[in-house]
């Protein structure tokens, strides 16, 4: 991840408006607090593999002892850069509950592994473009913590709700909580909605405080419950999906679709509870979107940047009979669409392949 190192100084006359106020914010949070903060050795702007320009990670006792760590680097820090007056950067900083262990206390280590998961967050969007927003989830393609056995294999976003949006000299910013959460719990989201979800869970899990050895919240009958009469009354409110592999190219009449093995169960998943209800599906990629609709035939337009593929009845089912979260391609019976799936890699906190999905 990078060094430990206490302060951000500025250097010349560059300004660090936005680092100070992200700092002013976690005062009035935790006053007379000195957090650790761990930067890096060598900046994005200069090559370094890390993309923010460090992590703050404070101590909380309530509503039980965990760490709370928050980003630099989403935002403009410095002299303002970007055309737009009125948000700061991408217009947000993420932040993070992490439960404490036994023995942990205001005195010892926090984890280094949330700070890698930052890191390979940020690496997507300066890379993408793709901006996250309160509500949107993602699949992690794995334990949120590499190399354990925790339950919670997804994340999502909701405003921290102890951090409110603030003004800086460089605009807006919100401070986006990340939140871990089960298989069956992000089934529960894409059935129904990222914030309507974490509301039912919240009075089981204060403040969203992500425990990595915690069971999902939806053995409780009576959680599970508000969750079915949530997604009965409002259906999926799920109509983006960020994915690591997204392309296309078009022969002839035909289209191919290439999908990571790792979406492929999230796609199929959310295709039906969108197109049944009349509602569009987009796929958010590095580089590209791809738009699933609903109609009575199939229709496919596409430029270099932008898909728009309608979806009978009769293809949708198609597709989820026959499509795999495994290596191969699957054509439709209409011929004018067919789906590649390639394998996902999952990544390291530096971002290196470790291992292979699909």
């Amino acid at each position: 991840m990078g060094v430990p190192c206490m302060a951000q100084e500025s250097s010349g006359d560059i300004s660090t408006a936005g680092w100070d106020a992200i700092n002013a914010a976690m005062a009035v949070l935790y006053p007379g607090q000195e957090p650790r903060h761990f930067g890096t050795l060598l900046s994005h702007t200069l090559g370094g593999n890390d993309p923010l320009d460090g992590i703050s990670v404070y101590w909380s006792e309530s509503p039980r002892p965990h760490w709370h760590y928050v980003s630099y680097g989403f935002s403009e820090l410095y002299d303002k850069q970007s055309d737009d007056p009125q948000e700061s950067g991408f217009g947000f900083e993420l932040t993070f509950r992490l439960a404490a262990q036994a023995g942990d206390g205001k005195s010892g280590e926090p984890p280094a592994w949330p700070m890698n998961l930052m890191q390979n967050l940020a690496r997507y969007v300066f890379n993408s473009g793709n901006v996250f927003e309160a509500g949107h989830h993602l699949d992690a393609n794995g334990p949120i913590a590499l190399d354990t056995d925790t339950r919670l294999r997804h994340l999502a976003f909701v405003a921290d709700p102890q951090l409110p949006a603030i003004n800086t000299a460089n605009g807006r910013l919100n401070f986006l909580q990340l939140v871990g959460v089960t298989d069956d719990e992000m089934a529960a989201i894409r059935r129904w909605s990222t914030l309507g979800v974490l509301a039912v869970l919240e009075p089981a899990m204060p403040l969203w405080i992500t425990e990595l050895e915690r069971d999902s919240l939806l053995r409780d009958p009576a959680i599970a419950a508000q969750l079915d009469v949530g997604s009965q009354r409002e259906g999926s409110s799920t109509g983006m999906l960020f994915v690591e592999t997204l392309d296309w190219s078009v022969e002839g009449a035909v289209t191919t679709l290439v999908l990571g093995a790792g979406q492929v169960p999230s796609v199929l998943e959310l295709l039906p509870l969108r197109l049944h209800h009349d509602k569009a599906l987009v796929l958010l990629g590095k580089d590209r979107q791809w738009r699933f609709e609903p109609g009575l035939s199939d229709d496919m337009q596409s430029d270099d940047d932008s898909a728009r593929c309608v979806l009978s009845d009769a293809s949708l089912q198609a597709m989820l009979d026959s499509v795999r979260a495994e290596r191969g391609l699957y054509p439709l019976a209409t011929g004018q669409l067919q789906i590649e799936v390639r394998p996902t890699l999952l990544r390291d906190g530096q971002g290196n392949p470790i291992r292979e999905i699909g």
